[in-house]
């Protein structure tokens, strides 16, 4: 179980859920929503968010690595995450900058952990190395029955006329899904204090709403008022 740091006037925010329930577009609310309170934050995502961390994350989604294991590719997201917080979650934290991150550790911890079956111990001491002390001080977790997500991927590529080919982690059967959706519930149920789930089968409005009610309860000097 992480603790969460309570020391920092700058906050760490992080989003998980499975594939399609919005994680991206919330993001991106939350961090208007924060410049209304005149928050400076940064977005960010994983893996990813660092040149060499964007080189890790396009050679696991392409597949290129599936042939390795579930252990190999939670340890090449362990290196892409020390990547990202050495050179940008934690000296943005130090200079006052809020983080708001598409993803991070629990992540590994559902995906290559709880569904891929790579050993509890490993993904812990990969936490260890890669977080360095940098725990969210909130992580919202989006949820939503991983049928219903893919309907709304698939409605959003026809929109947008692009070809729905998915990436690794899509291409995984919808049996799958459901226990990574599991995977992310149980680390909620055992982080109560940092995890906050949600419904993303609300509308994008109510489910931005109900983000910000959350950050403003959970973090009460950010100006009331500001809202959704």
């Amino acid at each position: 179980m992480l603790d969460v740091p309570n020391h920092r006037s700058a906050k760490f925010i992080t989003f998980e859920g499975g594939e399609g329930v919005g994680k991206s577009t919330q993001v991106k609310r939350l961090l208007a929503n924060l410049g209304q309170c005149s928050v400076t934050a940064v977005r960010t995502r994983e893996p990813g968010g660092t040149p060499k961390a964007e080189a890790i994350r396009s050679y696991i989604l392409q597949g290129r690595s599936e042939s390795w294991g579930a252990g190999a590719e939670a340890v090449l997201f362990a290196a892409a995450r020390l990547d990202h917080v050495t050179q940008l979650i934690a000296p943005n934290l130090a200079k006052g900058t809020w983080v708001i991150s598409d993803r991070f550790c629990d992540s590994t911890r559902a995906y290559q952990g709880l569904t891929g079956g790579v050993d509890v111990k490993l993904i812990d001491a990969l936490e260890v190395l890669a977080l360095d002390g940098h725990v969210p001080d909130l992580t919202i977790v989006l949820d939503m029955d991983p049928a219903t997500a893919f309907q709304r991927v698939e409605l959003r590529a026809i929109e947008d006329g692009l070809a729905l080919t998915g990436d690794r982690f899509e291409k995984e059967e919808l049996d799958w899904h459901r226990r990574l959706r599991d995977g992310f519930l149980d680390i909620a149920r055992n982080n109560p204090q940092r995890c906050v789930v949600l419904s993303a089968e609300q509308s994008e409005e109510a489910l931005a709403a109900a983000i910000w009610n959350v950050v403003i309860a959970r973090f009460p000097q950010l100006q009331v008022g500001a809202g959704a």
